[in-house]
């Protein structure tokens, strides 16, 4: 009787299985392919320098937050007693008053922008902003799965297309983290990058 079930005799170099499966994508591709697309959908309407600005005014928003909570908490301290309080309102005060103001800068940027004519090479520059910005929600994604759940020992994780190389991007993001964080992100019951659970 001829035998119909996958063949996962053939491994290809890094560790991932050589078989007519690994041309067929399943629904976690899709998925993948949906958040980067709708990423680049998004960004070729406000365009590059529009969404470079706005990534960067959450980056400056949160470090800002983030460094300056403590003395800004400690002079509402006339006002507010709970020291847990004053810090919540400091750093969300921070991240606000920060996000308006790159909000107003990057308005007056993108009417600079349309008035010079420069509006379909930042659309274009939008597409690739945005695609990239989605393979890094992806591979964030991938990573806390990977570390923090057992989900990459399932079938339909192992059976994907894609997964395995994000894995693959997510295992080199765990790299470049401190290493008290990098030991809160490895599952130790995950299975090693390709490899199929027995």
């Amino acid at each position: 009787m001829r035998n119909v079930g996958p063949n996962y005799s053939h491994v290809r170099k890094g560790g991932f299985r050589t078989t007519e499966q690994d041309y067929l994508m399943n629904w976690a591709d899709f998925i993948i392919l949906a958040i980067i697309g709708i990423s680049a959908i998004f960004s070729i309407s406000r365009g590059f320098i529009s969404e470079a600005l706005s990534l960067f005014g959450w980056i400056l928003a949160f470090w800002l937050g983030f460094t300056f909570m403590h003395p800004l908490a400690m002079e509402l301290a006339p006002w507010i007693d709970t020291p847990s309080v004053r810090l919540i309102i400091a750093f969300v005060a921070l991240v606000v008053i920060t996000l308006l103001l790159t909000a107003l800068v990057n308005g007056l940027i993108g009417r600079l922008v349309e008035k010079t004519g420069l509006t379909g090479t930042d659309r274009m520059l939008g597409i690739i902003f945005g695609a990239v910005r989605g393979i890094a929600i992806v591979a964030i994604c991938v990573l806390l799965l990977d570390g923090l759940t057992v989900l990459p020992a399932d079938p339909w994780w192992q059976e994907s297309m894609l997964l395995g190389r994000f894995q693959e991007l997510a295992t080199e993001i765990r790299g470049l983290l401190p290493p008290e964080l990098a030991g809160y992100l490895t599952h130790p019951d995950s299975p090693p990058v390709g490899i199929p659970p027995r």
